[in-house]
């Protein structure tokens, strides 16, 4: 039970402050003329201005609350190391009996787990859940054990009571860590990029130590150990070996003593990709297809076309001077001699022997194709003829022979059961609505050799494609594709046919047709396995720790089978069907947990002050708990403190007037009675 005295004015308290300045005004008025009741009248206004003020004596019934103290307990990974885990629970569990041990005192204990997405340790965001869930009124501490390495500073709320931070680490803590600085996330092929690394050692690190080895290993090869500086960056030249996904791997070995050796590695993925790909078209003579071609490949930035088309061959003798029909003399030697390699397609669009390009230089094209070129033979009519292509050294990379014979017939290109596996053919009918235009024209074939992904009229091979020695050939057995693009009935997928086509002759990964490779989520993995087989089997999965399982295959859609796995730790797996592998990274390439390891409170330390608190190590010992006053320091030698908040409940208020109406009634009409009479005697 409490009392006090309490006001609740009839009018606004400014109003009451003018009436009381009106009344001193009256009095000093009856001073200065003598009047002999100026005092009882003085008393009347004094009577009426309290009245006005509504005193009340106030009585309330109060029940008290308890203080609450908040004990927060850091569980994230980079608690797990040097037995901190322990430690923190330990020291936990004692705390919270000394604190349950005091009077009209509460304890809510919070645990903060690892956030998800590598988001590191998000202790501020879990103090300032929990205070959201309690009255502010009522805390009288908080209390956090944790390591100090935190990663939501910027969260850090407003704590009306003292914050300390038991930190978990020893003196004698070291920890090496190996930091990639600058890590691009593509580079072109066959260009020298840049990586920036450095070793740092942390905390009380073993003196002497200048050199260290690291490893680097690319795509999970055999690593290559180099001898590296501590302490300061190392510019690593680079030159990615192929196109795709690259990953490497740069690890430090693990020294004696040092905390953990999980921020001891790092894993940098890096995309190969061509810089310009450069395409040579030789057109044989003008015809509605060239075009196609050329407006496929020039709209391609990354492509350098070199054209060239031959307007009039060397027999044809009209008297028309060659500077009026060339801008530029056909380089031959240049470029089927000099240059060839330089190439990474060489398409051949309705060419016949003219005797232009000599034996020589088709025998080098067949040298090209087998040492890793690509040539792409897109036939019309002269295929087919004495003049044919075919019949010269490049016979032995053309994966078919003509028959001699010319359908002039249409048909519609349908793709075959094997073309439907296949990357450059798979999923075509979905890249347009309804039946696919008819062709015109085509190249009745034998003998072929090579995969038939596409079929013509009366199912002849359309379009086959096929590997020579390290090189890769295709022959379109029509120059009709043109009419898809004009929209002749309806039209087709040409534009999407041309590209994959030209994309997969220039060895681009994601149109290999027998491949496996992985995509990554987080910890999970999407494995897919690219094949022109029915079947698929299994993959092996090796995991970072040196682990293997098994994941079955299942069939995604022609050609293409999948498997999900959620892959239990941060670092490199290793994938393997039959004789394809792959590897992947998986998780950061440095997690966040471990990018600092050594226990801290430079982080937390601006915050704790602030509010008066403390950081102590658990090391030296658990700290005694002692009250404190609001703004007086809570932190001392071998003591922490809280603040008691005093908080109640209102049960019941109950208030009684101080000057009742009948009361000012009776005191203001006596007083103002008496001056008058007092004033009457002395007239």
């Amino acid at each position: 039970m409490t009392a006090s005295v309490v006001f609740d004015p009839l009018l606004p308290w400014w109003l009451i402050a003018a009436l009381s300045l009106l009344s001193a005004a009256g009095i000093g008025v009856a001073l200065w003329r003598g009047l002999s009741g100026w005092a009882l009248r003085g008393l009347a206004a004094l009577v009426v201005l309290a009245a006005l003020a509504g005193p009340a004596y106030q009585r309330e019934d109060r029940e008290a609350l308890s203080d609450i103290v908040l004990l927060v307990e850091d569980e994230t990974a980079s608690q797990s190391l040097a037995g901190r885990a322990r430690t923190t629970a330990d020291n936990a569990d004692r705390l919270a009996a000394r604190i349950e041990e005091r009077e009209n005192t509460e304890l809510r204990r919070i645990t903060v787990p690892d956030a998800p997405d590598n988001g590191g340790t998000r202790l501020m965001t879990a103090l300032s859940e929990a205070l959201a869930e309690e009255p502010r009124g009522r805390i009288a501490g908080a209390v956090l054990l944790s390591d100090g390495q935190i990663h939501d500073i910027d969260r850090a709320p407003r704590v009306p009571a003292p914050m300390h931070l038991l930190h978990t680490g020893r003196d004698t803590d070291w920890d090496r860590r190996l930091i990639v600085e600058n890590a691009p996330a593509f580079a072109i092929l066959g260009e020298e990029v840049t990586l920036t690394l450095r070793i740092a050692d942390d905390g009380a690190a073993p003196e002497g130590a200048t050199e260290v080895p690291l490893d680097i290993s690319v795509d999970g090869d055999a690593p290559q150990r180099f001898s590296v500086p501590v302490g300061r960056e190392v510019q690593l030249p680079l030159t990615l070996p192929h196109g795709g996904r690259n990953v490497l791997q740069f690890t430090t070995p693990e020294a004696p003593g040092e905390l953990t050796d999980r921020n001891n590695t790092a894993l940098v993925q890096i995309n190969g990709v061509r810089d310009r790909l450069s395409v040579l078209l030789v057109s044989g003579e003008p015809h509605p297809g060239t075009r196609t071609w050329r407006n496929l490949l020039k709209s391609d930035s990354s492509v350098d076309l070199v054209h060239f088309t031959i307007l009039r061959p060397p027999e044809k003798q009209d008297g028309v001077p060659v500077r009026e029909l060339s801008l530029i003399a056909f380089p031959t030697r240049e470029l089927f001699l000099e240059k060839i390699n330089d190439f990474d397609l060489i398409i051949f669009d309705r060419y016949k022997r003219r005797g232009i390009l000599p034996g020589i230089y088709l025998d080098n094209v067949r040298n090209y194709v087998e040492t890793g070129g690509a040539v792409l033979f897109a036939a019309g009519p002269d295929f087919a003829s004495a003049d044919s292509i075919f019949r010269s050294p490049v016979e032995a990379i053309v994966p078919a022979r003509p028959t001699a014979r010319v359908l002039e017939e249409g048909y519609r290109p349908s793709v075959t059961d094997l073309g439907a596996r296949h990357p450059v053919t798979a999923g075509l009918p979905s890249q347009h609505e309804g039946e696919w235009g008819r062709w015109l024209r085509q190249i009745e074939l034998e003998g072929t050799a090579g995969d038939t992904v596409m079929t013509g009229a009366d199912d002849r091979p359309l379009l086959v494609l096929d590997r020579v020695g390290e090189g890769r050939v295709a022959l379109l057995a029509s120059d009709h594709a043109w009419l898809w693009n004009r929209g002749y009935e309806g039209g087709g997928p040409q534009l999407e046919l041309l590209r994959r086509l030209a994309h997969w002759m220039m060895k681009e990964p994601e149109l290999e047709e027998e491949a496996l490779r992985a995509e990554a989520t987080g910890q999970r993995m999407r494995i897919i396995r690219r094949t022109l087989g029915d079947e698929a089997g299994s993959v092996t999965i090796t995991t970072p720790s040196g682990e293997t399982v098994t994941r079955e295959l299942e069939k995604a859609g022609p050609g293409r089978f999948e498997a999900l796995y959620e892959g239990p730790e941060i670092g490199l797996y290793r994938l393997e069907n039959g004789d394809r592998s792959a590897v992947i990274g998986l998780g950061p390439a440095a997690p966040v947990e471990f990018e600092r390891t050594i226990a801290s409170g430079d982080i937390l330390a601006p915050v704790i002050d602030g509010t008066g608190g403390g950081v102590k190590a658990l090391d030296d010992g658990l700290p005694r708990i002692r009250e404190v006053s609001a703004g007086r320091p809570a932190a001392g030698r071998g003591w922490i403190g809280i603040t008691p908040r005093g908080a109640y409940r209102t049960l019941s208020v109950s208030q009684t007037p101080l000057l009742p109406e009948w009361a000012v009634l009776i005191l203001v009409s006596g007083l103002i009675l008496g001056g008058w009479l007092r004033e009457g005697r002395r007239s």
